[in-house]
């Protein structure tokens, strides 16, 4: 049995241990502007800041990507989406290009949405996915409006994605062989590049971006 004072102790333990796993993580978005951001392609009205979050509007999107460029890191961060929402992360990604191919894309997709079960999308279309290339596990997306915790680890050739807790993908990107994918998949041996929000007409949020380098 749990004594009453050792639950207690449990409880004050649990804020130094959230901040030691955050410890090094600085904020890539300062919940007011989008300063350190560069749309490229933009379509509508791009992205917009509200409520602190930053949000793809509906017929909005385009590619909001870091100014900086980073190699290896964990990132972090919480995103919601609605019926058909469609987004992505790219990483990796230069500034020009389709990031999904010129860099790689981490799928965030409302993989329930009946718009997307009938188009018979492939394995590697749905949300952790490293976007055409490693499929992600399913199952782990919270829809209608509902927060989800996402965490990407890009350390070398090593990708892994972490959805409220569950690990989705965890690849090597040196397995790829194929020289059919590695010609339409340029990105997966860049070693740097942007960060950003894949947008795709459909409204999507995002906030508590942070960043964590990896030497």
């Amino acid at each position: 049995m749990i004594s009453r004072r050792n639950c207690l102790l449990c409880f004050a333990a649990a804020p130094l241990v959230r901040a030691q796993e955050e410890a090094g993580f600085v904020p890539l978005f300062d919940g007011k502007t989008l300063n350190g951001w560069v749309l490229m392609h933009g379509r509508g009205p791009g992205y917009i800041v509200e409520n602190g979050v930053i949000v793809c509007p509906q017929e909005g999107g385009g590619n909001l990507l870091t100014e900086k460029e980073y190699s290896n890191f964990v990132l972090r961060l919480e995103w919601r989406l609605w019926e058909g929402g469609n987004n992505g992360v790219g990483i990796r990604t230069p500034l020009e290009g389709d990031a999904a191919y010129a860099g790689m894309e981490i799928q965030v997709l409302d993989d329930e949405a009946e718009v997307y079960q009938k188009m018979n999308l492939k394995p590697t279309q749905y949300t952790g996915s490293v976007y055409d290339v490693f499929p992600a596990r399913r199952g782990f997306v919270r829809r209608n409006g509902a927060w989800n915790q996402e965490e990407i680890v890009a350390d070398g050739r090593k990708i892994r994605v972490t959805l409220n807790g569950q690990v989705v993908t965890d690849v090597d990107l040196s397995t790829v062989q194929d020289p059919a994918v590695l010609k339409k998949h340029p990105g997966l041996a860049r070693s740097s590049g942007h960060i950003g929000f894949l947008g795709h007409g459909t409204r999507v949020e995002f906030r508590n971006i942070r960043i964590r380098e990896l030497k």
